[in-house]
């Protein structure tokens, strides 16, 4: 591998992204860029590859935004639509180099075989729609990408079971609110840690800004970034104030390199 990895943020969001259609919260009314989030994902580049975790509602215009020549491959955490809507943008990826791998969890893959019918046909295809290269992901089996080993992380959303991913010595987990000892473990030593952080009231499935704290500290990584943040966490350039030094806000578009 390459000494250096990119890091991108295409997303930083919750579900309904900032600002939120029609509101008239402060923070979506905001000017600053740093306050205008789409829908979580990011892209993890090294040597000529790029693989993105997540492919939500926004893909088409993150790719606009962080244009890539080609996508090696999709990494899903969960099936829930801001996660996966933005799976039919792939097709000027699938034109230029065919099938596009995707990893995920099998609970997953039926979902999105459900949902997207049309893309998983195996007779009368439609002749504009993608098609994928499927590989399952399980919870204590690497996986192999370009050279890198991957290691699935399980986390828990609610009752529903995630995966984050360490690649190397970065780890991206989203989605969560509870990561079994076991889990953690594999992610110790890790540099960089990026976790969600929704708000600063408690959330039935997702950590809160004490929660992602908390996490945080206990992970220890040289440095956090907190994604898959709404409205209600507040203005991006006072929560950052109020972080420890080693502890960021991620926000869309920002660059970290590994």
């Amino acid at each position: 591998m390459d000494d250096v990895m990119t890091i991108t943020f295409l997303g930083t969001g919750t579900s309904q992204g900032i600002p939120i259609i029609g509101s008239d919260h402060p923070v979506c009314l905001s000017k600053d860029p740093k306050d205008k989030r789409l829908r979580v994902s990011v892209l993890i580049s090294w040597k000529d590859f790029n693989y993105v975790v997540d492919c939500g509602p926004d893909f088409r215009q993150q790719m606009l935004s962080n244009p890539i020549p080609k996508l090696d491959g999709i990494l899903f955490t969960h099936e829930h639509s801001d996660h996966t809507a933005g799976i039919d943008d792939i097709r000027p990826f699938f034109f230029r180099q065919g099938d596009i791998p995707i990893y995920a969890h099998e609970r997953v893959v039926q979902s999105l075989k459900k949902r997207f019918d049309y893309i998983f046909a195996d007779e009368d295809r439609y002749p504009g729609a993608p098609a994928l290269n499927v590989n399952l992901v399980e919870k204590d089996t690497t996986i192999q990408l370009s050279g890198l080993e991957i290691i699935p992380i399980e986390a828990y959303h609610n009752r529903l079971s995630v995966f984050g991913y360490r690649f190397g010595d970065f780890v991206y987990l989203t989605d969560v609110k509870r990561v079994a000892d076991d889990e953690v473990n594999k992610i110790m030593g890790a540099k960089v840690l990026v976790i969600n952080a929704l708000r600063k009231q408690p959330h039935h499935s997702h950590f809160n800004l004490e929660e992602a704290l908390t996490f945080a500290k206990k992970v220890g990584a040289e440095k956090t970034y907190f994604t898959h943040i709404s409205h209600l966490l507040g203005f991006h350039s006072e929560v950052e104030k109020e972080l420890p030094k080693n502890v960021f806000l991620a926000y869309d578009n920002l660059q970290l390199k590994i």
